[in-house]
């Protein structure tokens, strides 16, 4: 059972993704802006990390920074979900350290791939 980090402060965003992954087998941390994102991604070390980008306190792109600047959290993957889809946006997760990004609205279904494609095949139902 994987255990991901849903880092969203959008309360409908974050009820129907963490359902959702849930029902497919995986344990679910919640956070609700980067600063708790960071402090949990740092005591819970889950296998992966679904980061907003457009977060208060901190936002999505300085918490991915600091995580994967700290040796602890660095290779803890993390999956951008972001409503900026212009041009240069995939790129500027990447470069805050992201190892992959989807937009939103979010398609599950290609959520759910991306998902395996860092977890492996069968890491969820």
């Amino acid at each position: 059972m994987p255990k991901i980090l849903l880092v969203e402060d959008n309360e409908m965003n974050r009820d129907m993704l963490s359902r959702r992954l849930l029902r497919r087998g995986a344990e679910v941390l919640i956070a609700t802006d980067g600063a708790q994102g960071v402090e949990m991604a740092q005591a819970e070390r889950p296998d992966l990390i679904l980061m907003d980008m457009s977060l208060p306190v901190m936002d999505g792109w300085e918490a991915t920074r600091t995580l994967k600047a700290a040796s602890e959290t660095k290779e803890i993957p993390i999956i951008a979900l972001t409503a900026h889809a212009m041009a240069g946006d995939q790129e500027k997760c990447r470069e805050a350290g992201c190892d992959d990004y989807d937009t939103k609205p979010v398609d599950f279904a290609r959520l759910t791939g991306k998902i395996q494609a860092i977890l492996g095949e069968g890491s969820l139902k």
